[in-house]
């Protein structure tokens, strides 16, 4: 809880809420060995701090901030010179706090304020259960153990559990109203209950998994502002979202939307809870995610339900929503009209394969060199059972694009949207005489086109089945759908390993959690 480092934002910033209610409380306290300086509050905002108010200490050490209104409670931190800081409880109460420069917790003295006297016997109390695990770690990490050794070592680390979880119960039930109780409360791990005992073992699995979906947030109160200032506040939404919904966008939009409802009326939980599933489904790379940031911004951005957000931001939003809404997976993809190699027009729908792959590409983008014969291995694998494979290069190079099909043997359906049908006059000609058509033209705000290659498979009725994988992703997916296997778990997107192409951390899978002390408290570690 102490800290010698401070990562926080250089921009002073005030709570986003302001309340017109008086404070008739004060901030106050001595920092011994500190005088004639500047000192500073922070508020937690999720998992960050952002610089709040300043204040000077005077020469005998002393100092002042004015107190928050209700809204803008929460937990805070008292930033000195080094910088150092320590954690402590804003609620409406007065608070008066001693400290010296040293930073020790054992140095710091709540003198008036009764969430930080409980708040800081909390952290003593969980510190000492924390020198009392540091030698039950050692035994378990010891290879040289005996397993007798390491069950009594468990035994140990299970007994610190049980009564962290036990004194943390307690102060919860007996000071429900303080705010630090409620902060501890947010913190606890929901306790899963037996499965009925008629159940087989994967079905007793399946009902405390969505026991504790459904539970998930009992422990936590989404119509307290106060709340959403504290990092607990953070993860919880994290894992919800990453860990423990799967990571399939109709359930996932699903629960958005239920616990953006329950978060109404609480402007911070309820932006927060808006930003983190939007940045989720946006920045995601399992397949077909997309459909989540497009049910984000017709649902909440589009609507004026988010007064937060700049006008343009929301304008970019609905333009990006709206490049992706038609190339969705399950939607019916629309048809794509391009001249071949020899200026013949090739529908993708007059295909009538198995399966078709749409392909767009470009033959100087260094990801389609590594590709593109991939694909072709995988369209002669494949054809004979019914692929066929539309193929649109993205550009007008059309000398590159032809060098490069020669060289690589790209027998299949090759289409390319030259410079001279894009003129005014012969774009608006070939869409009259219905030779193709304005969307075929303009297919690159109809399919995401923001990067090189595109892929997207579709079944014989044109419906997407998958988006934005690899040549061997779709062998694999291939011979599951012509074996009927299941397809319904979530598939992670193709990455390529270029040094332009961002790698980034693998999306963790959802799995049911594991009971134990809030944060790892004397508890095993996570």
């Amino acid at each position: 809880m102490i800290k010698t480092k401070l990562w926080i934002s250089l921009i002073l910033i005030a709570s986003s809420i302001t309340s017109i209610a008086q404070v008739k409380y004060s901030i106050k306290g001595n920092i011994k060995d500190l005088k004639d300086t500047t000192i500073y509050l922070a508020n937690y905002y999720g998992n960050k701090l952002y610089y709040n108010d300043t204040t000077k200490v005077d020469s005998k050490g002393n100092f002042t901030f004015k107190g928050k209104p209700y809204n803008e409670c929460g937990k805070y931190a008292l930033v000195m010179p080094g910088p150092k800081y320590f954690d402590f409880i804003v609620a409406d109460e007065n608070i008066v706090i001693d400290a010296d420069t040293t930073n020790r917790i054992e140095n710091i003295k709540v003198k008036e304020s009764e969430n930080n006297k409980v708040f800081f016997n909390y952290i003593n109390y969980i510190n000492n259960k924390r020198k009392q695990r540091e030698p039950i770690d050692v035994i378990l990490a010891d290879s040289t153990k005996t397993e007798e050794q390491k069950k009594a070592a468990m035994d140990q680390l299970n007994k610190l559990n049980d009564e962290v979880i036990a004194y943390q119960k307690n102060l919860v039930t007996t000071k429900p109203d303080l705010l630090v109780a409620k902060l501890i409360k947010a913190s606890m791990e929901i306790e899963i209950p037996d499965a009925p005992a008629e159940l087989t073992d994967d079905e007793k699995k399946k009902w405390s998994y969505y026991y504790f979906r459904s539970h998930y947030w009992d422990n936590y109160d989404l119509q307290d502002p106060r709340l959403v200032r504290d990092q607990s506040f953070h993860k919880l939404v994290e894992r919800f979202i990453t860990q423990t919904l799967p990571q399939i966008p109709d359930t996932m939009t699903t629960e958005a939307a239920k616990l953006i409802e329950r978060a109404k009326g609480n402007e911070d939980a309820y932006k927060y809870i808006i930003h983190q599933f939007t940045y989720n489904f946006e920045t995601s790379k399992i397949m077909c995610m997309d459909e989540g940031f497009v049910f984000m911004v017709d649902n909440y951005y589009s609507k004026g339900l988010t007064p937060w957000m700049k006008e343009d931001k929301i304008k970019d939003m609905k333009e990006s929503a709206d490049g992706k809404r038609h190339c969705l997976c399950g939607e019916t993809a629309l048809d794509i009209i391009l001249p071949d190699l020899n200026d013949n027009w090739v529908s993708m729908k007059g295909m009538k394969s198995k399966y078709t792959l749409l392909v767009i590409w470009e033959a100087s983008c260094g990801h389609c060199k590594k590709e593109l014969p991939k694909i072709k291995e995988l369209y002669d694998k494949w054809k004979g059972k019914g692929l066929g494979v539309y193929a649109v290069h993205n550009n007008q190079e059309v000398d590159k694009w032809k060098k490069f099909l020669e060289e690589n043997n790209l027998d299949f359906v090759n289409v390319s949207r030259t410079a001279g049908i894009m003129t005014q006059d012969s774009a608006t000609k070939l869409i009259m005489n219905k030779t193709t058509t304005l969307s075929s033209l303009n297919y690159h705000q109809y399919w995401d086109v923001s990067s090189t290659p595109k892929v997207y498979l579709m079944d014989k009725d044109f419906k997407i089945i998958a988006k934005s994988l690899g040549a061997d992703q779709l062998d694999e997916l291939l011979n599951k759908l012509e074996t009927g296997a299941d397809v319904s778990q979530p598939m992670r997107e193709h990455e390529y390993e270029d040094e332009d192409q961002p790698q980034k951390s693998p999306q963790r899978k959802p799995s049911p959690p594991k009971q134990g002390a809030a944060n790892g408290q004397a508890g095993q570690k996570k």
